[in-house]
């Protein structure tokens, strides 16, 4: 059962309406607790979970800042310990700007990552979110972390759609790591030029760093 836990302080306009949508979830069965934190009397809860404004919200693994709608929270306890949960969290994030709440969810939880790939997998996703987790990604270029995304960004280099197969040797290009060199080779037939190019663009680029060192 997912538990929320909510911080509010006095003479917050938002605070009472959000305070009543996740009651009225405990009481629906929607929610299994909540506890409620008033950060005047303790302003020690906010400053250890980094908490700047309120109403500020966490439903399982989500953090919510400012309104949230009833079904808002609704939406967020139903999602919440599910396949779908946090690609759409994910979502949520990059489309408010917060991409570095992603970077840290994912120094925390590698295997968080895959939701990442499940948003490119989407050929509608928009340009603002592709751009998104490339930025993701650029961040931690280096550190070893996103080699979980390897093998399902791999897959998608065999999409129907030409510009998540692009895309996908774009990522594994920033991922780095000698796993990355099978699934680019295969991409150099690739039916789409693009493909065709990026794909060896990369490689030539990863034959460089191998002579260089």
């Amino acid at each position: 059962m997912t538990n929320a836990l909510m911080l509010l302080a006095p003479g917050c306009p938002y605070c009472p309406a959000v305070l009543e949508g996740l009651s009225g979830l405990v009481k629906e069965g929607a929610l299994g607790t909540l506890e409620v934190v008033n950060i005047a009397a303790h302003p020690e809860r906010a400053q250890e979970l980094g908490v700047r404004t309120v109403p500020w919200v966490r439903i399982g693994e989500f953090d919510l800042d400012g309104a949230q709608t009833p079904a808002d929270l609704r939406r967020w306890a139903e999602l919440a310990g599910t396949p779908q949960g946090m690609p759409a969290y994910f979502l949520y994030l990059l489309k408010n700007g917060r991409r570095a709440k992603v970077e840290e969810m994912a120094r925390q939880d590698p295997q968080r990552l895959l939701a990442l790939v499940e948003l490119l997998a989407d050929d509608s996703a928009s340009m603002a979110v592709r751009l998104g987790i490339g930025a993701v990604l650029e961040e931690l270029q280096g550190s070893g972390i996103a080699s979980v995304m390897v093998p399902r960004l791999g897959e998608l280099t065999r999409h129907a759609d030409p510009l998540v197969r692009a895309d996908a040797c774009h990522y594994l290009s920033l991922v780095g790591g000698e796993e990355i060199a099978p699934w680019l080779r295969a991409c150099v037939n690739d039916p789409d030029i693009a493909v065709r190019e990026m794909a060896a663009e990369i490689l030539a680029e990863m034959d460089e760093i191998e002579e260089d060192g």
